[in-house]
């Protein structure tokens, strides 16, 4: 690694709508609650997290030219991320993420439009690839097409940069199976990792999910990761495997708990600590972005998180 490691970061940036009833959500009627708006796209809050936690990143991604695109933009840029890369579009819409959770706060059902994802083409990924070659880790979110993932393994191969993966929904997660073998890390939810070993039923317990966490790694991934939500996570890598439990904590808002968990791992793995301790850190994280109404904890850095784990 470089003596000050950097991560380049590709995938959705955008806008995402929460809403939360006061009451159990009732179906086919309205339900009173609240609704926040806060800036989210997967890789951009991977690098929001990042960013926070004093590590130099570079966002490569897309937004309109509208007032969303540009509060999306200038959000992240006060966070600290490098978005002077990033496109801005005319004539396209911001990318945007409608969740409905429900009276606890944990997610009920979602709907995303990110179209505009395909502007972040192979011919805007070559165009940048000094950026892969300074970078020492790639985060990448699944949402890429198909061809923009094969060049950004490409890149990553010719200038040996490893790469990260969020699978982002059981949806998109099928596009990563045929570049397993070439995934430093890839950090799935329980249904994710099902459809990426080809399982039926997705693992519910921590010895199910750290089965199923070696399964990804006999698949090619050096480090796989299953996240458990309430029961925490499940890890392996070649030598060896395990579980960490959640640290329990109020639920304000599950919303972009995944990506604060990712980027603290990858924080971890940068800094050369042992695997399991940047699993904890990943937790510690988790339990931050859980009791915040925003997609990313605005609070978050290294003496957080350790805060975080002292019982």
């Amino acid at each position: 690694m470089n003596t000050e490691p950097s991560v380049l970061v590709i995938g959705t940036s955008g806008i995402d709508v929460k809403g939360r009833p006061f009451e159990p959500l009732r179906m086919g009627t309205s339900n009173l609650g609240r609704v926040r708006n806060s800036v989210g796209g997967v890789a951009r809050n991977i690098a929001e997290n990042l960013a926070r936690l004093e590590v130099p990143t570079t966002l490569l991604s897309a937004v309109g030219q509208d007032d969303l695109g540009e509060f999306v933009v200038s959000h992240t840029a006060r966070a600290g991320v490098d978005v002077s890369h990033m496109l801005r579009l005319p004539d396209v819409q911001t990318g945007s993420y409608v969740a409905i959770l429900d009276e606890t706060g944990k997610l009920h059902v979602s709907v995303s439009e990110y179209d505009i994802v395909n502007s972040i083409s192979p011919a805007y990924l070559r165009e940048h690839r000094a950026l892969f070659a300074s970078a020492s880790m790639i985060v990448i979110d699944a949402n890429l097409s198909a061809k923009s993932l094969a060049t950004v393994f490409s890149l990553a191969r010719r200038y040996k940069v490893p790469v990260c993966a969020d699978p982002t929904s059981q949806l998109l997660a099928e596009k990563l199976i045929p570049h397993l073998p070439e995934l430093y890390m890839l950090t799935p939810n329980a249904v994710e990792a099902a459809v990426l070993c080809q399982t039926d039923a997705a693992p519910a317990t921590s010895e199910s999910a750290i089965e199923t966490a070696q399964c990804l790694v006999s698949l090619g991934v050096k480090i796989g990761v299953v996240t458990l939500a309430e029961q925490g996570l499940a890890y392996a890598d070649s030598s060896s495997a395990g579980h960490i439990p959640a640290l329990r904590t109020q639920v304000v808002d599950a919303t972009g708990v995944g990506d604060a968990l990712s980027a603290a791992v990858i924080f971890g793995l940068l800094n050369d600590m042992p695997l399991d301790e940047a699993m904890r850190l990943g937790i510690s994280a988790a339990a931050l972005t859980l009791r915040t109404r925003a997609t990313v904890y605005e609070g978050l850095s290294l003496d957080r998180l350790y805060d975080e784990l002292v019982v």
